[in-house]
């Protein structure tokens, strides 16, 4: 016989109970494990398209540099772009036909006034030269005749051997002959003249800054084709167009500056020798005529250079990159990024033009953050990113 606790009596209906208990966790147990399983599945592929958005969107939001309008305050004075030109400046041309036997000046060459340039040869010319002479001693023999004639005649007339109309007649042949003889004078005159052109002369002293011909070619006086072209550069004639605002103080006899980007350093004397009087209605400006001296040809005629007016002073001008103008049917334009990164396209109106920069004369401040090489298709409200200035990196390293 055993000895100890006896043993439990598990009725059917408890054990039943405690078997399905078992099989509703195991089931949860598995359903966790599926969703686990699926969570584990998802998750990447949400996180990935999640990322793949972000990327998508953050490269559709383009990225600009931008600049902000500057003063431009080069010193005291009105400071403005200029063209220089030479003091006298002609093409020479032929006026006489032939061939052309030689030269003697080329490009470069300093020339006197009268120098000779060229000769042509114009055997045509020459012979009608001896024709009109030979015409012409026709005519001084005819009057010669003639006068002799009249004065015998009106001897005549006064012993009555002749009548009057035929004294009269006699007269009257003699002027004729005389108006003959003063026709044929003249046509020697000018084929003389002619016949001089074809020894081509400097009109002024200058410098040779062309030469269209050679020897052996064929001249023909007034096709417009230049021979040589001649300009005199010891004084220079300097052109600057002078905005409205300072056109009035503008006065002849006033002196400004005249400087070269080539020449650093030197300022040359220039004086106000006339304006044209009128405002231009194109751009709103005074031209103005300035002339300097220029003894050893140091300032080449067609030079870029600027003119600065000492007496005059005005308001500091913005300008902004050429290279940020957009040019459409609304007028000129630049596009302006906010502080909340969207785009604002502004009609601006512009002033001088320095090649590089444009002054600005209304629609923009300092402030403002203008987009460089904008895109033609750039819209307002459109949102950008600003570009890291060069400055900014150098500065966090």
């Amino acid at each position: 016989m055993k000895t100890g606790q006896p043993e439990p009596v598990v009725s059917i209906p408890e054990a039943a109970a405690r078997s399905g208990a078992k099989l509703r966790t195991g089931a949860i147990v598995a359903v966790v494990l599926i969703l686990i399983a699926g969570l584990a599945g998802f998750l990447p592929r949400w996180h990935q398209r999640a990322q793949l958005k972000a990327e998508t969107r953050e490269l559709t939001v383009q990225t600009v540099e931008v600049v902000s309008a500057k003063a431009d305050k080069t010193g005291s004075g009105l400071v403005l772009p200029a063209e220089i030109k030479p003091f006298l400046d002609a093409p020479i041309y032929a006026r006489s036909s032939g061939y052309l036997t030689n030269w003697s000046v080329d490009i470069g060459g300093q020339v006197k006034e009268g120098q000779l340039l060229a000769e042509i040869d114009a055997p045509e010319l020459r012979q009608e030269l001896m024709r009109a002479r030979a015409e012409l001693d026709q005519a001084k023999a005819a009057l010669a005749l003639s006068r002799i004639t009249a004065d015998r005649w009106a001897e005549l007339l006064k012993t009555a051997s002749v009548s009057e109309q035929e004294a009269a007649e006699k007269k009257a042949d003699l002027e004729l002959k005389s108006a003959n003889l003063a026709a044929a004078q003249a046509t020697v005159r000018r084929l003389e003249e002619l016949q001089s052109f074809s020894r081509v002369r400097a009109p002024f002293s200058g410098t040779i800054t062309a030469r269209g011909t050679d020897i052996g070619q064929l001249i023909v006086a007034g096709s417009g084709k230049e021979l040589f072209h001649l300009t005199q550069t010891s004084k220079l004639r300097v052109f600057v167009h002078v905005p409205q605002m300072s056109a009035k103080a503008i006065a002849t006899g006033q002196t400004a500056e005249l400087m070269i980007p080539e020449i650093p350093g030197r300022v040359f004397p220039a004086t106000i020798a006339r304006t044209s009087g009128a405002m231009s209605a194109d751009s709103r400006t005074l031209l103005v005529e300035l002339q300097v001296d220029n003894p050893s040809n140091e300032i080449l005629a067609g030079t870029y250079a600027q003119v600065r007016f000492p007496e005059l002073d005005q308001d500091a001008a913005l300008t902004l990159p050429s290279n940020t103008l957009l040019f459409r049917s609304e007028g000129t334009q630049v596009g302006v990024v906010g502080a909340d990164g969207k785009v604002e396209l502004r009609n601006v109106k512009i002033g001088r033009d320095f090649g590089p920069t444009v002054e600005v004369v209304q629609g923009i401040d300092k402030t403002d953050r203008v987009i460089l090489n904008p895109a033609d298709s750039l819209v307002s409200g459109a949102v950008v990113r600003v570009a890291q200035s060069r400055s900014e990196n150098s500065g966090g390293n």
